[in-house]
Order: structure tokens, then sequence, then C-alpha cells
């Protein structure tokens, strides 16, 4: 029997991921959809089928990702699949729901800060989604799906993928260039923001620290942050005197303690900051070679293991 905890556990999960599917929901039923706009995805393409046919976005939407879940199932765990499941029943109740409150629809002068609102809202609701090992469907699952393996941002692969689904919006009747771009608006706004929500949490910044106290520096880095720390050999130029010099990896979110102890153990210190973009190792991101490149190392390793039989 599951734990009491356990079943909080799972409650609030689930109660995370029911609000980021709303958040998500609400981007497209009260920004996008009323003002005519279609961004990408699976949603994108449920959309441009409802602006063209009349076909109601829940239909097309339940059907498109009932195909779709057989791929979650088998490339990412029952676990992805369970949450999957319920995220698109969620959301095909309240893609049917939400557009009978007229009220919640939001009005603006500018499409394009409705494209840009919009496609914010959509973000950062389907970012909680994911940040939970859930999925609204569509291009969702090939994001992740490439992000597991590959070095590659869960935008970067919405960007390209959704490139063709708004370009389709011309397709249908009545519909111009100036409705493309504004899809390609949104298409931007949530590439942007979706980076920033999965991805906020492991950014990571390197740290040059420069002082006369440096010891006392790395030993507070070291015990009371975690984290490890380099230190390089240097001469300053004017002086002539050698020190080192204090090269440190650490989250973004640890950059104001770090900065607040050197304060605090030498004022005059001098500290240069920058961020790091990929950082892996031990302690942050796990080096990802690729599908095929790992199928060629267990081949490889296969292979030294029958050569040394044979011998």
């Amino acid at each position: 029997m599951l734990s009491a905890k356990r079943i909080l556990s799972v409650m609030w999960d689930y109660g995370i991921v029911t609000f980021g599917t709303l958040l998500y929901c609400l981007g497209w039923t009260s920004f996008l959809i009323p003002n005519g706009i279609a961004s990408g995805g699976g949603t994108g393409l449920c959309t441009i089928i409802y602006f063209a046919t009349g076909i109601p976005v829940s239909y097309s939407f339940f059907v498109l990702n009932a195909i779709l879940l057989i791929l979650g199932f088998l490339a990412l765990g029952k676990a992805f699949g369970f949450k999957t499941i319920y995220v698109i029943l969620l959301s095909t109740v309240l893609f049917k729901v939400l557009p009978e409150y007229p009220q919640l629809v939001a009005h603006f002068d500018e499409r394009l800060v409705v494209a840009v609102v919009g496609g914010i809202v959509e973000a950062v609701g389907i970012g909680i989604v994911l940040l939970r090992g859930g999925s609204s469907g569509g291009t969702d699952i090939a994001a992740m799906i490439v992000n597991k393996y590959w070095p590659v941002s869960p935008g970067k692969v919405y960007l390209f993928s959704d490139l063709f689904i708004i370009a389709s919006v011309l397709l249908i009747p009545g519909k111009t260039v100036e409705d493309m771009i504004y899809g390609y608006a949104t298409m931007v706004t949530f590439s942007f923001m979706i980076d920033a929500v999965l991805l906020g949490r492991k950014s990571s910044v390197q740290i040059l620290v420069f002082s006369s106290k440096y010891r006392e520096v790395a030993d507070f880095i070291i015990t009371e942050m975690d984290r490890g720390v380099t230190a390089l050999y240097a001469q300053g130029w004017y002086s002539k005197e050698d020190s080192k010099v204090l090269l440190i990896v650490a989250r973004k979110t640890q950059l104001h303690q770090i900065a607040g102890a050197i304060k605090r153990i030498d004022s005059k210190a001098f500290v240069s900051v920058s961020t790091a973009t990929s950082v892996y190792g031990e302690g942050f991101e796990e080096i990802k070679a690729g599908i095929k490149l790992k199928n060629r190392n267990v081949k490889n390793g296969r292979a030294e293991e029958n050569g040394m039989d044979n011998a």
C-alpha cells in the first residue's frame, strides 16, 4: 500500500500539472484562438483545422493526441504516458469548457500584444507540465525525446518543427501573411519562454575570484556551498607577485550567496562572473551523446568482448 506521504506527493504533483494545463489552455482560448492566431505544435495544427473546417479544437486535439500517446509509452515510459493521458483528457475538457465563458477572452487593440502575451502564458503552462514529467502531446513528445538523448534545448525543437505548421495557415481562405507573422511571433515568444522555464533552474555561472584571502574563500565554497573550487596559479603583472585565482562553477541561483560570502571575507576582492551555457559533470548535467553514438559504443564493447573470448 502507498504511504500517506507518497499519496500526498502524487496529489501535489498532479495538482501542479493541473495548474500548468489550465494556463496552457487559457493561452489558447483566451488569447490566440479568439483573435484568429494559430501558433505551432499539435494544438496549433488543431487550431488551423478549426479555422478551416469549424471542427472544435477539443475534438481534433483528442483524436490527434490519442495516436501520439503510443509514442509516449514506447519512448518515455509509463509514468510519462499516465501523466500525458491526464493532461490530454483535462485539456480536451478545458478546450471544450473555457470557450463557453467569453469573459475570459482577452481584448487588446494590437494583435501583436495578443500574440506575445498568449505565447508567454502558453509557455509557462506547458513548461510547468514538462517539469513534472508530463506533456500535452503534439511536438512536446518529440521535444522531450530529443532533449533526452541530445543536448538540444526543447525550445529549438519547437522552433524548427513549428515553422511548417504555422505556414500552413496560408492554405485557409481569408488568411494572409499577416496572420502567419503573428503566429511566428507567438512561436518565437513561446520558444524563448519555454527555455526560461525548463532551463532557468539549471543555468550556471563561472566565477573567477582574485583575492589575497583565497584560502578562506575556497574553504567556504567547499564546506558551505558544496561546490568544487580550482586554484589557478597566477602572477600580477604590475606587482610581479605570485598568487592564486579561484575558478568556481555554480548554479546561477547560488551566485548571490557566493558573492555575499566573498564580500564578507575580503571586501577588496575582485570578482569576474560569466554565464556558462553548458556545464557537464558531477553536480551538473550528464553528457548526452545521442542514440547512435551510444549504440555504436555498445557494439564496440561487444566486439571487444568477443575478441577477448576468441583470443
